[in-house]
This record gives structure tokens, C-alpha cells and sequence, in this order.
């Protein structure tokens, strides 16, 4: 298991200032059509279970096939998504940008990581752990379940992507 206090000394992370971490996640999530509801508010009551860091560039903040126990919310900067396939080849899934999440299965089932997560520039992001969730859902009830509810929403819409893209494969056949 590889924790986020082990991966921060690691990468060497420099300490972002909450205050202006927390505004820039309410900014970001108040765009959100379900995390909007909750208000800037309730964003900024999440934001306190969060720590905040900075990462150089090319920089593996998470990596593939690795258990991890935190998720990551990219506040600025540009992340790599990458898989290397069995026969060693490095496939680019995608970019990801401020807004984007990194890592929510493994936050909730402590599972394989499926990709490697390289930072492309210096990064700011937002780290959720396991234990601050559990912090999150014994304090903040309804605040938890609100999040936990619009991450379920976007795993959905993940699954019935790739539930998409392998039923278009198998038809060409």
C-alpha cells in the first residue's frame, strides 16, 4: 500500500496554502452541475479535509498497478495518464487538467492503481486519504455522502464508456 504521506516525501512535494487551495476547489466544483448544489459553503467545509501540494514536473504521482489508499483533485496543471500494456508498450490515455480527479477507485476499494499519473508541468492538487473520508463521513454525514454519491456518478459514467467502446469492438468483429 502505498500511502500519500509515502508518496509525498518521495515526490517531495512543497505545501500549498490551504486558503488559497480551498478557493480554487470551491471555484473548480462550483462549475459542477451535482457538487454545486452543495454551495460554496459546504465546498469550503470539504476543503478543510484536504491537504494541498505543489509537484514539479515530471513527476509520478501515482503509479500503475500500485495500491493506494487517496485520491488526487488537479487544481492547476497538466497530469499524464498512462498505461504500459503487457507487451511494454507505454499507451497515453489522456491528459488531465485542473478539475479532473485522479485515483477515486483506489480511494474506495484500496485497489490497483490502473494507470501511472505523470505530472507535464507543476501541478497543484488536492489530496484526498482514506482516513480524512472517515473523518469526513463521521463529522460531515451529509457532506460525505454528497461526494461519495457524485464520485459513484462519475465511476457510472466511466463504466458505461468502456461498456460502450468494448461493445463497438465486438461488433466489428
Amino acid at each position: 500500500m502505498v500511502s500519500w504521506d509515502t508518496r509525498s516525501l518521495d515526490l517531495h512535494t512543497k505545501p500549498y496554502d490551504s486558503a488559497l487551495g480551498t478557493l480554487a476547489l470551491v471555484k473548480l466544483f462550483g462549475q459542477d452541475p451535482q457538487l454545486s448544489q452543495l454551495g460554496p459553503e459546504s465546498l469550503s467545509v470539504f476543503g478543510n479535509y484536504l491537504e494541498y501540494v505543489q509537484v514539479e514536473a515530471g513527476r509520478q504521482v501515482i503509479g500503475q498497478d500500485e495500491q493506494g489508499d487517496f485520491l488526487l483533485i488537479v487544481l492547476d496543471g497538466t497530469v499524464a495518464v498512462e498505461r504500459v500494456q503487457p507487451w511494454g508498450a507505454k499507451a497515453r490515455l489522456g491528459e488531465s487538467r485542473a478539475g479532473d480527479v485522479l485515483g477515486e477507485m483506489s480511494l474506495l476499494d484500496a485497489g490497483a492503481r490502473f494507470s501511472a499519473c505523470t505530472t507535464l508541468t507543476t501541478a497543484k492538487f488536492a489530496v484526498l486519504g482514506a482516513a480524512a473520508l472517515d473523518r469526513m463521513m463521521q463529522h460531515e454525514p451529509r457532506l460525505a455522502a454528497a461526494l461519495l454519491a457524485w464520485l459513484a456518478r462519475r465511476l457510472s459514467l466511466r463504466l458505461r464508456q468502456v461498456s460502450a467502446r468494448l461493445s463497438a469492438l465486438l461488433t466489428r468483429e
